[in-house]
């Protein structure tokens, strides 16, 4: 078995599906085009992405020896459960099961250390760290990016989470795809409830339900309110309408069933915060804090249209905390209670 192969094996054995190598260049694959994003202030209020540029630009911020990028992902796909209907939310597929950021992070750790044991110099991370984790999956063949800006993996489909490990070794490159495999298909496009797409492959997060209901602890636009539907958590949209995610396989891991996929929108309500974060714990439903998910749950309860809320709603219509407040206030305005 030459390294690759050993390298490959030991990534699998550790959870990882899918496994690329890309060549390291001076700067990261498609770094303008994300400096012109940032420039365009797509990046909304993560400001974050623009404090890590410089590493997500350059490589060798990260690991000054570094000659290959492995390319590593997890599937997530499980189908969605029946909708329970009721005063339920809906949650984006990847908070489903076990927070990813903590699992695959624990399983790159196991990986970096296993490199370094062989004596490789190795630096891995997910995106919880500045690295531009679609761009290297582009160069490296793990899929394609498709116009929603989510990596796409043709026969396999989006639900992927992906991680990128550089090494001081020089390996073989994985080819890219050479092409993107949607083309003349907008359903994405099309479908986004915010119309947050400035174009193909470009999207506008400040106008993407995601980033307002779990990145943003300020009040959603209300432009944005009755557009984020039963999303309690997050948006999956652009990706359900996607033909390659038609018929997601259930991956072999359990670790991201969907023990989460919908919200009991009463009990996010009357939760305190200390049980909304004990219940949740593990999982990235915790990323808004309680008054985040209280203040989504409000506006799904606006949005579901059902007169059983407007009990729930009226105490925090006059809540200490102002932002919940308002955003009960509205709900109950589209009650008419």
């Amino acid at each position: 078995m030459d390294a690759a192969d050993a390298i490959e094996t030991q990534a699998r054995s550790l959870g990882f599906g899918h496994f690329r190598v890309a060549p390291v260049q001076v700067k990261a694959p498609h770094a303008q085009a994300f400096v012109d994003w940032l420039e365009a202030g797509h990046h909304a209020e993560m400001d974050y992405m623009r404090r890590g540029a410089p590493e997500r630009i350059d490589p060798s911020l990260r690991l000054a020896t570094a000659r290959s990028a492995l390319v590593l992902a997890a599937e997530h796909g499980h189908a969605r459960p029946p909708d329970p209907g009721g005063l339920t939310g809906k949650v984006a597929r990847y908070a489903w099961g076990r927070d990813y950021h903590n699992l695959l992070g624990k399983r790159l750790k196991k990986f970096t250390k296993w490199l370094r044991a062989q004596g490789i110099a190795a630096w891995g991370g997910i995106d919880t760290a500045p690295i531009l984790e679609r761009a290297w999956a582009n160069a490296s063949g793990l899929g394609y990016s498709g116009k929603n800006a989510v990596q796409i993996l043709p026969a396999k489909g989006s639900y992927l989470l992906l991680a990128v490990v550089f090494v001081d070794l020089e390996l073989t490159p994985t080819p890219p795809l050479g092409r993107d495999h949607c083309g003349s298909c907008r359903r994405c496009l099309d479908a986004c409830p915010t119309q947050a797409f400035v174009g193909p492959h470009v999207l506008d997060a400040r106008r993407c339900l995601s980033f307002h209901n779990i990145e943003s602890r300020a009040a959603i636009p209300k432009a944005l309110r009755a557009p984020m539907g039963r999303w309690v958590f997050g948006c999956d949209v652009c990706q359900e309408v996607c033909p390659h995610n038609v018929s997601p396989t259930d991956p072999l891991h359990q670790d991201f069933a969907p023990k989460n996929a919908w919200l009991d929108l009463e009990w996010v309500l009357q939760a305190t915060p200390d049980q909304i974060n004990t219940t949740l714990a593990g999982t990235p439903l915790r990323r808004p804090g309680p008054i985040g998910l209280k203040r989504n749950a409000a506006v799904v309860l606006g949005n579901l249209k059902q007169p059983a809320a407007i009990p729930l709603l009226r105490p925090f219509a006059e809540n200490a905390d102002s932002m919940l407040a308002e955003h009960a206030k509205w709900a109950l305005e589209q009650l008419g209670g």
